[in-house]
């Protein structure tokens, strides 16, 4: 069977770019707050703050100012980055997979974050932010969530991208299937080993 014509690929960000440790992030607001571990996880997610602005169902000003108020520090925006980035860490042989793609190749992120992420996340994958300036697409801007349908569609006509030539890939297999069902080719990717297999089953690679 000849594989589809692929001129764009949607990237999923935590689990497929990089790796996303809850603790590292806690622990670097904790330290920043003077504050007990279990009061910052409480404040970020135990009670839904973050699932809240996740979903773009409240601003950055009162996400932040909420999360102040709970682990009793005010932070800013500059702040809430660098303790995303404490949790996150680049996969470097994903990213080096993705340097080597044919340069005529369209990249875009769509991710199930916060607004503040699209400045987090050009930072924490630098090496490939070139191929992915202006088209890092958070759930909290589009204020809908993966796998629901209307993300990708609402995603794809942002980016001016049609589904039959767009390949996306995430970590979990839901917000795959999702996908499939508004037409994007979409596979399963949690490594470098993975990514490098749907490549080149797309002679991407």
């Amino acid at each position: 069977m000849v594989p589809p014509r692929i001129e764009r690929v949607l990237f999923d960000f935590d689990g497929v770019l990089a790796h996303y440790h809850h603790e590292r992030r806690i622990a670097h607001l904790a330290a920043y707050a003077g504050a007990e571990h279990e009061r910052v996880r409480e404040a970020l997610f135990t009670s839904g703050l973050e699932t809240e602005y996740d979903g773009g169902r409240i601003s950055t000003e009162l996400y932040l100012s909420r999360l102040g108020e709970g682990i009793a520090r005010a932070i800013d925006e500059e702040t809430w980055i660098a303790s995303r980035m404490a949790g996150s860490h680049a996969d470097a042989a994903v990213l080096d997979q993705i340097l080597g793609l044919d340069a005529g190749l369209e990249l875009g992120v769509l991710t199930n974050n916060g607004l503040l992420m699209a400045r987090a996340i050009p930072r924490i994958v630098a090496p490939i932010h070139p191929r992915i300036k202006g088209r890092v697409l958070c759930s909290g801007a589009l204020e809908l969530r993966k796998p629901e349908p209307r993300i990708y569609r609402l995603a794809l006509e942002r980016l001016g991208w049609d589904a039959s030539h767009t390949l996306f890939v995430d970590d979990v297999f839901a917000n795959v299937q999702g996908a499939r069902g508004v037409g994007l080719h979409a596979e399963t990717v949690n490594d470098a080993a993975s990514l490098r297999q749907v490549f080149r089953r797309y002679r991407l690679a």
